[in-house]
């Protein structure tokens, strides 16, 4: 891999469309892999980018960097005022709530405290497939639009195992066997969980703006799949821009 896809990009902040199984930088636990996408980014640029966030390696969609430390740390203050307005796609098992809130602290890693986390959940689109996947005769699946309002490690994977409408793809919290149903007989072996767009106010200029990633490959994959149009998106974004 040697560029990423820019979807925003100024003085201030460059925004990337990271793709699943990529880093966003180096870790201890993954030292079997030289590419990450600070690396990349700052090599395709010509120059230093600074993190802001992080998306786990299996979720694709919008990342954002810093240009320069003062960028880094002005967005880093918004973060974690709840100022930015994040959104994500992903495809669960079953048919989940048309939208709800979910309410449900979470277990800091290592440490016996919990922790806040809210997640608006509204669903999008609905599908039964007549397959028999684990006891049932057919099987079910809902296409989500989550917003995190917190920011818990693995929150949104969390939240839906906890609704018992695990996201497909998911190894840690997911269903096996609907992960192999995907896996092996829809072709698509990625988590289906992507970072769709981040809203916030420009820390420099004051001007909303609304970045917003296509489709990555695994969803327009399912998209593809399921005859599903990209337009049933257009009103939650517009909703939301």
């Amino acid at each position: 891999m040697e560029r990423l896809e820019v979807i925003y990009q100024d003085e201030h902040l460059i925004a990337v469309h990271k793709p699943s199984g990529l880093l966003v930088h180096r870790t201890k636990i993954a030292e079997e892999t030289d590419l990450f996408a600070l690396q990349i980014l700052r090599k395709q640029i010509k120059q230093r980018v600074y993190p802001i966030h992080r998306l786990d390696r299996k979720t694709a969609g919008v990342l954002l960097f810093g240009l320069h430390k003062e960028a880094a740390q002005k967005m880093g203050i918004l973060w974690m005022e709840r100022k930015v307005q994040k959104a994500y796609l992903a495809l669960a098992r079953g048919y989940t709530p048309s939208s709800i809130l979910i309410d449900y602290a979470l277990q800091k890693e290592g440490k016996n405290i919990k922790q806040e986390a809210v997640t608006k959940l509204t669903t999008l689109k609905t599908i039964e497939l007549p397959c028999a996947v684990g006891r049932y005769q057919t099987a079910r699946y809902s296409l989500v639009y989550l917003e995190p309002v917190t920011g818990r490690k693995h929150q949104l994977r969390k939240h839906l195992g906890h609704l018992r409408h695990p996201i497909i793809g998911d190894n840690l919290y997911g269903d096996n066997k609907h992960n192999r149903f995907f896996r092996e007989e829809i072709k698509i072996p990625n988590l289906l969980l992507m970072s769709r767009s981040l809203a916030f106010e420009h820390p420099f200029t004051q001007q909303k703006l609304m970045l917003t990633a296509s489709l990555s490959t695994p969803l327009e994959l399912l998209f593809k799949h399921f005859n599903w149009g990209v337009d049933l998106l257009s009103q939650i974004d517009k909703k939301n821009g």
